[in-house]
């Protein structure tokens, strides 16, 4: 038998260092993430936003943040699923979706801010190319840099709409038009390339889910009751699309507030690391405490001993 070196040895795993945890999940790109949020040393701590866009399974999320050493604080977020609030009863994460939960995570960041009067966005929702920084103002947009997470960025892609519909709400975001829907690259070198505005404005409007309701309504009535149930339970079929994301878009500029949870009345008492809920609960919480309060407990234990030192001499 021929001789194998071993590699992996003593020494090797002394220096072997683990990856970061998200790393390790594959949830994390951190190449990507440390160009996204570095900045630069006379800056003096300016917030760099980013546009955080994930898409699920079931929905699409949106998240206005900034990095610190303690991790990324969120300014504001929106969620697909918000949209039944405006009219949307299904469909939470196609491409006219994601266009609603960008135009709504926009509006509700600029009127955090208070920038909502001054920024209003785009008006006429066409799909044209559209920069806020472009036109006249006294104060500067609010800048942010698209987060894709580990998604390819490929042309078309879902993402896109996220980000479109953030441009259209008033945020200033880099970008071009050559990862939309209706762009076509230049044939051979020298040509200028083609954007077709009204074949984004179609996707921005649902009009790809619109050519399937009707193909599968003809096709295949069953399936189509079955797939879409949500759309006819609500009496919304095919026509009624466009007009459904339009007063959706109008709504969501009108109040992109989100609904207030309900506060539950529930009281707690807290006896040592024992805690006792009104409903009738009991937890078991582990008392952080600060360190005045740790050399007051050492000195209340150094007290009472002492106390009982006294005691046992008499």
């Amino acid at each position: 038998m021929a001789f194998v070196k071993v590699l992996k040895n003593k020494a090797y795993f002394k220096r072997f260092q683990v990856k970061k945890r998200r790393r390790r999940e594959g949830k994390t790109d951190f190449h990507a993430r440390c160009k996204m949020v570095r900045q630069d040393k006379n800056k003096f701590n300016n917030k760099k936003y980013r546009l955080i866009v994930r898409i699920t399974n079931s929905r699409v999320i949106c998240q206005i943040a900034y990095a610190t050493i303690r991790g990324d604080m969120i300014v504001a977020a929106a969620s697909s699923n918000e949209l039944s609030k405006y009219g949307i009863p299904a469909g939470y994460k196609n491409y006219a979706a994601c266009y609603c939960t960008g135009l709504l995570v926009a509006r509700r960041v600029l009127k955090a801010m208070g920038l909502d009067e001054t920024f209003k966005g785009k008006e006429e929702i066409d799909g044209e190319e559209y920069h806020v920084e472009d036109e006249e103002n006294e104060r500067r947009p609010l800048k942010c840099i698209l987060d894709v997470g580990l998604r390819r960025t490929c042309a078309g892609a879902r993402m896109w709409g996220a980000l479109k519909g953030a441009v259209d709400g008033g945020l200033h975001i880099p970008h071009s038009t050559k990862n939309f829907p209706g762009y076509k690259a230049p044939d051979e070198k020298g040509q200028d390339p083609e954007y077709d505005a009204e074949a984004h404005k179609d996707r921005i409007f649902g009009g790809h889910v619109k050519e399937y309701m009707e193909m599968l309504a003809e096709e295949d009535p069953t399936k189509y009751e079955a797939h879409f149930a949500k759309y006819i339970e609500a009496d919304i079929d095919a026509d009624k699309l466009e007009d459904m994301y339009s007063e959706a878009h109008d709504k969501i500029k009108e109040d992109p507030d989100p609904e207030e949870k309900e506060k539950k009345d529930v009281s707690h008492e807290h006896k040592g690391n024992k805690v006792t809920s009104s409903d009738g609960t009991e937890h078991v919480r582990s008392v952080k405490l600060s360190l005045k309060q740790r050399r007051e407990k050492v000195a209340a234990k150094i007290q009472a001993a002492q106390a009982r030192m006294l005691a046992a001499e008499d």
